[in-house]
């Protein structure tokens, strides 16, 4: 393979989305990108003596088309359909983020495509239908392929590692739970409501410390998990798990805890939501909801389109950003502050899931999943994982209570 120094314009490969793709890369100016093509060449973009560094291996000159019509939901087609690939997933998406201003077409894609799957995503609404299908589209992929990489209290959220990043993964998720009990005060003989409870983690952590939790999902598999679960730790008596919509939910609590599902709620549901935390606390208590959210100078942007994760990963999911969240608490009679923020430990909790996912690929294909399922979720991972890492994402513990309170 030759390295060139980057030729003139029209000495470049002559597709016209080839050629658009270059001149994109030409506007690199944070870290440098070695770019492999087809015909056996390598071009360096951005300053070679400067860090961060990526490498990206185009086997097909179609991904340039693809990437350049849809942005980050092209480049996964790419990737899937193996017309180019990377040694360093991570690397090259950081790389991509902090040049996100500069090339932003290889992020977003074209308008048309903007407009497109801004669409798709409206039709996937978070209806009590359209919340079944989408949650079932992701985690009812089957338990057996989600413990090949949790850990043993089956979280799948973000840990909390405390500033050690050699902590044991399903430690740093007990300090988490810790954490949210902590902060809500929650004692033995309390009542809480969890809504989205996944596969019973932290219920069965605050069972075991006589809190008394309702636990609330709609995903079958998840259902059926938490409940052996719950029988097998012997605590039927202080955990009920309720195949029930969040929006379903009676009664009154000394606390309510919700651990990334927010992100699964869609914006036009957010004052459902809301109505169901103000209806279902008890005067004076307050909910926990741990959610991802996005920064409130991008979230504009991010409303008006789709992106990989929301086209591909979790269909009908939408980030708040923390002033968006605060203001459709406010519309409910709700105060809202965010107290915890923790972005860099998920990016530490999806380097290790990551990991245990890379070491168990002959399991996930004995499951049945092919190569390009595969690729996909390699890149789910680095995706987030980036993203957390660059601070283009971040990880907080929410409280609210009622306004007043």
């Amino acid at each position: 393979m030759t390295l060139l120094r980057l030729p003139a314009l029209s000495h470049w490969p002559i597709s016209l989305s080839t050629r658009l793709f270059f001149a994109l890369l030409r506007r690199i100016r944070h870290g440098h990108l070695t770019l492999s093509t087809p015909d056996g060449n390598q071009y360096v973009f951005g300053d070679p003596h400067e860090g961060p560094g990526a490498t990206l291996h185009l086997h097909d000159w179609r991904a340039c088309g693809a990437i350049l019509h849809a942005g980050d939901i092209g480049f996964a087609q790419a990737l899937r359909e193996q017309w180019l690939d990377s040694p360093d997933l991570v690397a090259l998406l950081r790389l991509a983020i902090r040049n996100e201003a500069s090339v932003a077409a290889t992020l977003h894609g074209g308008p048309l495509a903007r407009v497109w799957f801004a669409l798709r995503h409206r039709l996937r609404a978070n209806t009590r239908q359209g919340s079944r299908e989408n949650i079932h589209a992701h985690y009812d992929l089957g338990n057996p392929f989600y413990a090949l990489w949790l850990d043993r209290s089956w979280t799948y959220s973000s840990a909390c590692f405390d500033g050690d990043p050699q902590r044991p993964l399903a430690d740093a998720q007990a300090a988490k739970y810790q954490r949210v009990i902590d902060t809500l005060g929650l004692r033995p003989g309390m009542e809480v409501l969890e809504i989205g409870c996944g596969w019973g983690g932290f219920a069965l952590y605050a069972a075991r410390q006589g809190i008394r939790v309702r636990a609330l999902t709609i995903s079958q598999a998840q259902y059926a998990l938490a409940v052996d679960r719950v029988m097998a730790a012997a605590l039927g008596a202080r955990v009920s798990v309720d195949l029930c919509d969040y929006r379903d939910a009676n009664g009154q609590y000394d606390a309510i805890v919700s651990i990334e599902m927010f992100e699964a709620v869609g914006e036009a549901f957010w004052p459902a939501y809301f109505a169901t935390l103000a209806r279902c606390l008890k005067p004076g208590a307050r909910a926990l909801i741990q959610s991802i959210t996005i920064a409130d100078a991008l979230f504009e942007h991010y409303r008006a389109t789709s992106d990989f994760i929301r086209e591909t990963i979790f269909p009908g999911g939408m980030l708040p950003s923390p002033g968006q969240f605060a203001a459709a608490a406010r519309r409910a009679g709700l105060d809202a502050h965010a107290t915890f923020s923790f972005g860099h430990d998920y990016a530490q909790t999806l380097r290790l899931w990551r990991a245990a996912f890379e070491t168990r690929l002959d399991a996930v294909r004995a499951l049945g999943f092919d190569e390009a399922f595969i690729r996909t979720w390699r890149l789910y991972f680095a995706y987030c994982e980036a993203a957390f890492d660059e601070g283009r994402t971040d990880v907080m513990h929410i409280v609210v209570e009622c306004a007043g309170d």
